[in-house]
Formats: structure tokens, sequence, C-alpha cells
């Protein structure tokens, strides 16, 4: 019996320049956090021989596309042309109230598989990191939801502009790493290795 690994795209949000650049908050850097726990997340998923993976950001200066929309498009393209069964966007949050925090993840339509995939995802990072959880959302207008030929979620690991959040993120970004691959397994029915 030939048992094939499951493709795991992991895209790390944003550019760490240029075009396409993300949220600041409380001395943080949106786009150097998604890097950091992708890699760690694809660093788990490599160990993992039940899967494979691959990484929209492969260094932490690697810029991608020339605008907005073209950085969006070359995510989407390297996940359908590889192609990946399973699509992850990694982002953190912000909010002109610094009060608001906790972690959400987005989908294109509820009653889905990837709103099932979401739910675990989300119940991970909760679990090993202690954020909010701010539940399932649908936002079909995110571009890497509409754009991707796989299931695509879209994870909003926690608030840069609420300090306990950004504290979280920058002293464990391990841990949201673990949260999400927790939360594969779970999603698949796999026990840890």
């Amino acid at each position: 019996m030939i048992c094939l690994a499951i493709r795991i795209f992991i895209d790390q949000g944003h550019n760490p320049s240029g075009p396409n650049t993300g949220a600041e908050g409380n001395g943080l850097r949106e786009q150097d956090i998604t890097y950091a726990v992708g890699l760690y997340l694809a660093g788990l998923l490599r160990d993992d021989p039940r899967f494979e993976v691959r990484q929209s950001r492969n260094t932490p200066d690697e810029v991608l596309g020339t605008s907005n929309s073209t950085s969006l498009a070359a995510r989407v393209r390297a996940a359908n042309n590889w192609p990946a069964d399973y699509f992850i966007s990694i982002h953190c949050n912000s909010n002109p109230n610094p009060a608001i925090n906790g972690s959400e993840v987005y989908v294109y339509r509820t009653n889905s598989q990837p709103y099932w995939l979401a739910q675990h995802v989300l119940n991970g990072i909760v679990a090993r990191t202690g954020t909010k959880d701010n539940g399932v959302r649908l936002n079909p207008a995110l571009y890497v939801l509409r754009r991707t030929q796989m299931p695509a979620i879209l994870v909003e690991l926690a608030y840069l502009s609420n300090q306990e959040d950004a504290r979280r993120l920058e002293s464990d970004p391990f841990g949201f790493a673990q949260g999400i691959y927790n939360g594969l397994l779970s999603y698949f029915g796999f026990a840890p290795l």
C-alpha cells in the first residue's frame, strides 16, 4: 500500500519590506512574526513523515511580488502549481482599540473542509498559547481563500495592538506553530509522533 504524504503550503503573510508589508504594534512587525511561526511550523511538519511542506517565504528577507496584488498572486500560484493539498496563510491582527485580543481563523465558506480544518487549528492555538478564542469567521473576499485550488485557511494568530497578545507572539512563536500543528494532527485524526 502506497501512503502519500499530505502536502501543506505555509504562506507566511506579508513581505519584510517593499510591497505588502504587514501591521505593526508594540514594537513588533507582522511579517517577522509570520515568518518565524511559519518556519517553526515547517520544521514540525518536516519532522513528521505524514506531511510534506513548502513555504511562501524561504528566507526572512524574501520579497514576493512588486505590489499587493502580485504578492498575493505569487503565494497562491506557488501553492496551486505544487499542487498543495492544504493552504495555511499565517497573519497577525491589529485593531485601533488595544483591548481587542485573541485568535481567529478565516475561511471562504462555512460547513466546508476548510471550515472544519480552521476549527481544529483554532482550538490547537488557543489550547497551546492561551489566547482568546474569537471563532472561525467567514471572509470570501480574501484573495488567498478565493484563488487557491485546495482547502485554504487564513490564521490570525493574535493582535499586535494588544499588549498581552504581543507579548505572547514575541516570547513564544514556536507555541503558535505547535498550536497549528496540533490542530492539523487533530483534524486528520493523527496521533502525535
